[in-house]
């Protein structure tokens, strides 16, 4: 009788993650965890903070150790890339050629960074940072310190790098062809909140600027030309415009896809014996109407473990409040809810040093996102009410003499 087999298509921290649980859930079939590094599946969070100033080595990020792996009899193949999914025959194909057939397969192909097409965007002297070994090259750069950093997008990433960068005294400018700072995943306060924050650090923040082109100088660095007849000269430039989702494998295997694999809250695909996790999965969240892909490592990790027991048969409803957090300079910023429903915000003064939260309303003056700066056991509070989409006075959420934890139901 053939021993059944769970395939794992990406060996990040939602793939990792979902090896660990099948294991630890007594499945006693074969696991093949598929991964295109050379490493184990280790953190990412680190990689814009620790890694880059030498603070992280690289052993610390490590989720499980190649012996940890073999211990809970996980097959790790490393530099392996799944070529094909043949939903048809339930079989993967390798690029070394080899078919190997599944009972459930597992996309966790994650994403890359967005490159945008104009001139020099590609150069193999732009750095992104997705990876361990991306980390690893741009904090040989940045340890030099005293260099023009130009950062070229204003997200989560690109404040992050930014904040790194600063600390390593680096002169770092930011150019975002957003108006505002985060816009996809913050409200217009909150946006706000983190360009001060940057420009009391000395980031120097241009948004609605658009990038021309980007030219080796002769010098030594480039010139980061602007649409708006601006140049500016970088020691060193980094690519910080967002993720795009690797559903190449997905779309082929004729999977239904939405800039990214969609998944229902058991986290299944379109094909019954196919599932998907992680910052390759859109999910539905049927009772709002919406879609999101989740950028974050915490989903990465829960929506792995979801995954997981969704092919073990376990009845799996996997619809969690999208959790963010960020360390910049010496400010924790957590974030939970769903910024896109939000029709109004609310702002709560904590006190000195900048900690505040920002509540964020709907039509209906329910909570349905917070973002707190230093907010510590108020966010924690704030969390809950997201959590039961509260119907809150707003004046009473501004009012910092008004204690949270009465307002929870």
């Amino acid at each position: 009788m053939t021993m059944e087999t769970i395939v794992i298509i990406g060996a990040g921290q939602a793939g990792g993650w979902a090896a660990k649980t099948l294991r630890d859930e007594g499945y006693a079939g074969r696991i093949l965890l598929f991964g295109s590094e050379a490493h184990p599946p280790y953190e990412r969070p680190p990689l814009s903070k620790g890694v880059l100033t030498g603070a992280t080595v690289a052993c610390d990020t490590v989720l499980f150790s190649h012996q940890q792996m073999s211990t809970d009899g996980i097959e790790f193949f490393p530099l392996r890339t799944v070529r094909q999914i043949r939903t048809n025959d339930q079989t993967i194909c390798l690029d070394n050629g080899e078919t190997i057939a599944y009972d459930k397969a597992l996309i966790c192909t994650g994403g890359r960074p967005f490159v945008p097409d104009f001139e020099g965007a590609s150069s193999r002297d732009v750095f992104c940072l997705r990876t361990l070994d991306d980390a690893g090259r741009l904090k040989e750069r940045l340890a030099r310190s005293r260099q023009k950093v130009v950062i070229i997008g204003a997200g989560w990433i690109g404040l992050e790098i930014a904040a790194t960068a600063r600390g390593l005294d680096n002169d770092v400018s930011i150019f975002e062809v957003a108006p505002r700072v985060c816009a996809r995943s913050v409200m217009p306060a909150v946006s706000e909140e983190l360009l001060r924050l940057h420009q009391q650090h000395g980031v120097d923040i241009h948004v609605s600027t658009e990038i021309a082109s980007i030219e080796v100088s002769y010098g030594g660095g480039s010139d980061v030309h602007l649409k708006n007849g601006g140049k500016c000269h970088a020691d060193i430039v980094v690519m910080g415009t967002g993720l795009i989702s690797n559903d190449e494998l997905a779309r082929d295997a004729g999977l239904a896809c939405e800039r990214g694999v969609l998944v229902d809250a058991g986290c299944r695909t379109s094909n019954e014996h196919v599932f998907a996790a992680g910052d390759v999965a859109v999910l539905t969240y049927e009772s709002l109407g919406i879609r999101s892909r989740l950028e974050s490592w915490q989903n990465a990790q829960d929506q792995g473990m979801a995954a997981a027991r969704a092919m073990l048969g376990f009845e799996v409803v996997y619809q969690p409040i999208p959790l963010i957090w960020s360390e910049q300079f010496d400010v924790m910023i957590q974030s939970a809810g769903h910024p896109q429903l939000v029709t109004r915000t609310i702002t709560r003064t904590l006190g000195e040093g900048g900690r505040s939260m920002f509540f964020g309303l709907n039509a209906t003056d329910q909570i349905v996102a917070v973002v707190g700066f230093n907010a510590g056991r108020e966010y924690r509070v704030a969390r809950k009410l997201v959590e039961t989409v509260a119907r809150v006075d707003p004046n009473l959420l501004g009012e910092p003499a008004v204690s949270l934890a009465s307002l929870v139901c």
